[in-house]
């Protein structure tokens, strides 16, 4: 099972379109930084499943449904889905590790740097899939195998794989 994350969209819809056409995958996870666009996504991709957060750029949206924070349970591994703004993840990942960690999970997904992330640590996967509405945008991918999951940060031009930091 795969699934493409993204973050911090500003407006920018169809790099996330065109990143869903290059993976093909059985879904999708938007964290935030507009909301709108996540909304406009699933829509377009009817077929698939989209879950999202809201981002600090969303405080002013009112769609309903709208959260903070999810816990998720994929493919049998419980994932945390926040924008990362709440905890502070400009500054350092320990109080997104301490959410994370209590609410079991073993993925904890973030955006709101703007800088693509992805280490294990403690047995906990953390992915920022980096800002998918800039220049050099990223996403991430997340996989399920045989029980375990990885993950992995890919330029959403062809053209600039080489260039991910």
């Amino acid at each position: 099972m795969k699934f493409l994350v993204f973050s911090d969209s500003h407006g920018n819809v169809e790099t996330m379109r065109q990143a869903v056409a290059w993976e093909q995958p059985q879904g999708i996870i938007h964290l935030g930084d507009c909301w709108p666009d996540g909304q406009a996504l699933s829509r377009s991709l009817p077929g698939l499943p989209v879950y999202q957060v809201a981002g600090n750029c969303d405080r002013y949206c009112t769609s309903p449904g709208m959260v903070q924070i999810l816990r998720l349970e994929l493919g049998g591994v419980v994932c945390y889905l926040c924008h990362g703004h709440q905890f502070r993840v400009k500054m350092g990942l320990l109080r997104l590790k301490l959410a994370a960690q209590e609410a079991n999970a073993r993925v904890a997904l973030f955006g709101h740097t703007h800088r693509s992330f992805c280490q294990e640590t403690d047995g906990l996967l953390l992915l920022n899939p980096g800002a998918c509405g800039s220049e050099y945008g990223t996403y991430g991918v997340l996989e399920w195998k045989q029980g375990a999951v990885t993950g992995e940060i890919r330029p959403l031009s062809r053209e600039n794989e080489e260039d991910i930091p």
